[in-house]
Order: structure tokens, then C-alpha cells, then sequence
């Protein structure tokens, strides 16, 4: 918005020339999104209480989590506020890849808004469904998915599928690119959702995710950086520079807030708003198995919950004390600030091995 405002005037009054770039529009959306995340971080606080809007604690969970009860939740209407106010404010509102990105996040925010009403209405920690979340899942990730093949028809958008290390591609998926996609929007937000258990610890992790993902975004965006790197590059992909800058930000400032000892916990309306947000971002710029190393620590914890269930369905035993990962080393005597310390330095490993993968073709 204040793109599409101040850039016309840029012959009148030189300084605003400096809205057209990328670089200065993803600062200062970044810097806006932390801005309002710090500042209206104690307000949702003190509401969220007034409201007696507080974390249910699960019964058979770590006993060093009941302590927790109480704690202001649905912090994630923040975070996702925080971050969709700047881009729509500093991204230009014509381009197609905004609007999805967008989109997505709202749909999976409003999908975990709605699991995290039931649980307070219901005074439980089960929410919606499993079959109903993951089918409202589904339908927001196929528009996604048709939205993509649509702009694929534009020649906005391929449906090629890039392997990290290597130069080329296998042959254009076509029509079948939309269950894919489909595959990595579910996937993501549900592991970023699995990692938010300890204070800090998703957000956190998906934090440095989302610092690499706007490196990607502007190098892929970018024409001669995209051609030294031998990527596919779409233009227009550069403007999630701006989205991913932006969540960067939000994510920033809410971490201020949900550290250990943590004031408020995110949600589902948080963790799967941000696990879409980062799918879309993979899709949208055709780094969706690179998606696999930077969210290394949210695939770590998705795999150890299906192989703790398929473990126990096939042989009655269980491999990890508890599931995700986070709980079996806090049942192994792990204190909680640990665990969050050491899974960021891995996160941040992942981010950057990732990031060499670029060079390496």
C-alpha cells in the first residue's frame, strides 16, 4: 500500500526512489513487524488474561509442563498480524506470489484459530478433529496448488521440480505438481505445529527458517543472481523478499515474548499459520525440498512422531519416551532452555549447510 502511495511521487521528491528497492522495502517491512509485535505484545497479553484465554495442559505430558496452564495462548493472532499488516503495507499488491503467500497463511491461521477455540470452549486440549483439520488443510493447500498451476499457464510459474545440489530438472510435472505442493503445505505447517511444545522453541526455529527463505527469495528473484546460481528465476518471486522479511520480524518480537519462561505460547493459530506461511514461500520459489534442510529441526520432529506411532501399531513398543523429540529428551533429564538452545544451533546448521547447496550444482 504505502508502496503503490509513495513510489509515483519518487520525480517530485527523489528520496522516495529509494521505495523501488527490494533490499529497502524487506528492511523496513521487517523492521515494522517488530515494531508491532513488541509494542502490541503486552496489550494481547493482558487481553488474552482478561479474556481467560489460557493454555490447557494435556494430562499424560511432561509433569514440568503443568506450571504452563493458564499461560495466555492464541499468542500466534499476533505474530500473523504483525507480519501480514507490513507486507500488505510495503509489497507491491499487484503481484500474484503476495496474494498467495498471503492467502495461505490466513487460511492455515483461521484453520488453527478454529482448533484453538474448540479447546478453549471445550476445556480440553483436543480440538478439531484430526480428519477434519487435515481435510481443511487439504482444501487450502489445493487452492494453493491450482492457484500455482494457473500462474504455470501464465508463464509466471513452472512445475518443475528442483533438486538442491544438482543443475537441472526432472520433466515437467504438470497437473501432478498440485498433490505435491499439496504434500508440502500439509507437511510443513503441520511440523511447524508438532515443534511448538517448549518455550521458544518454534518460534525460534522458525525464525532462522525464515531468515534463509528471504535470502532465497531475493537471490532467486534476482536476474543476475539467479543466473550465476543457476536457478529458476521468476521476478516476481522477488517481492516474498518483503513476505519472508516480514515474518522475520513478527516472529522476532513474539520471541520476545515467549522465551523461556514464556508470557504467552503461540497456538495453532500461530504454528500452523507459520508452517503454511513457510510451505507456500518453498513452492512459490521451487526450493520445496530444500525446504527439507532449512526446516531440518520441524522435519526431525515430524519424523519422530510417525515413527513413534508406527512403531507402537506394528510392534506394541515405543522408540522415544515421548513424541516429538523435544519431550523424549526432556523425560531423558534435558533441561527445558537446553533443549531450546541446542535445537536452535541445529537449526541454524541446517539453515546454513542449506544455504551452500546454492553453489554446490
Amino acid at each position: 500500500m504505502l508502496y503503490h502511495v509513495l513510489y509515483p511521487f519518487h520525480t517530485q521528491l527523489s528520496v522516495l526512489n529509494v521505495t523501488r528497492y527490494i533490499t529497502f522495502r524487506t528492511a523496513a517491512a521487517s523492521l515494522t513487524a517488530l515494531a508491532i509485535s513488541l509494542i502490541l505484545g503486552p496489550w494481547m497479553i493482558r487481553k488474552l488474561r482478561e479474556a481467560q484465554i489460557g493454555q490447557i495442559i494435556r494430562e499424560e505430558g511432561p509433569v514440568t509442563h503443568r506450571p504452563k496452564a493458564g499461560t495466555p495462548t492464541m499468542g500466534g493472532l499476533l505474530i500473523l498480524t504483525a507480519a501480514l499488516a507490513p507486507t500488505l503495507l510495503w509489497a507491491d499488491l499487484t503481484n500474484a506470489y503476495i496474494w498467495i503467500a498471503v492467502l495461505s497463511t490466513v487460511g492455515f491461521g483461521t484453520i488453527g484459530f478454529a482448533d484453538d477455540y474448540l479447546k478453549l470452549v471445550r476445556k480440553t486440549h483436543h480440538g478439531l478433529r484430526p480428519r477434519y483439520k487435515l481435510a481443511a488443510q487439504v482444501v487450502v493447500a489445493l487452492g494453493v496448488g491450482v492457484a500455482l498451476l494457473m500462474l504455470a499457464g501464465e508463464n509466471l510459474y513452472n512445475t518443475r521440480l528442483i533438486f538442491p545440489f544438482f543443475k537441472g530438472a526432472i520433466p515437467d510435472l504438470g497437473w501432478l505438481y498440485v498433490p505435491f505442493a499439496m504434500l508440502v503445505l500439509v507437511g510443513a505447517s503441520n511440523a511447524v505445529n508438532l515443534t511448538d511444545g517448549l518455550d521458544g522453541l518454534a518460534i525460534g526455529t522458525f525464525t532462522v527458517a525464515a531468515v534463509a527463505f528471504t535470502g532465497l527469495a531475493y537471490v532467486t528473484g534476482h536476474r543476475v543472481l539467479a543466473e550465476y546460481l543457476l536457478l529458476v528465476r521468476f521476478s516476481p518471486a522477488a517481492e516474498l523478499t518483503i513476505f519472508c522479511g516480514s515474518l522475520v520480524g513478527a516472529s522476532l518480537g513474539f520471541l520476545w515474548y515467549n522465551s523461556y519462561p514464556a508470557d504467552i505460547f503461540m497456538g495453532d493459530v500461530g504454528s500452523l499459520g507459520l508452517g503454511g506461511a513457510l510451505g507456500t514461500v518453498a513452492v512459490l520459489i521451487k526450493q520445496e525440498l530444500l525446504l527439507l534442510l532449512v526446516g531440518g529441526v520441524f522435519v526431525i520432529e515430524l519424523l519422530s512422531v510417525i515413527i513413534q506411532v508406527a512403531a507402537f501399531r506394528l510392534t506394541g513398543r515405543r522408540v522415544f519416551k515421548m513424541a516429538p523429540l523435544h519431550h523424549h529428551f526432556e523425560l531423558s533429564g534435558w533441561s527445558e532452555p537446553k533443549i531450546i538452545s541446542r535445537f536452535l544451533i541445529v537449526s541454524v546448521v541446517f539453515a546454513l549447510f542449506s544455504l551452500t547447496t546454492l553453489k554446490l550444482r
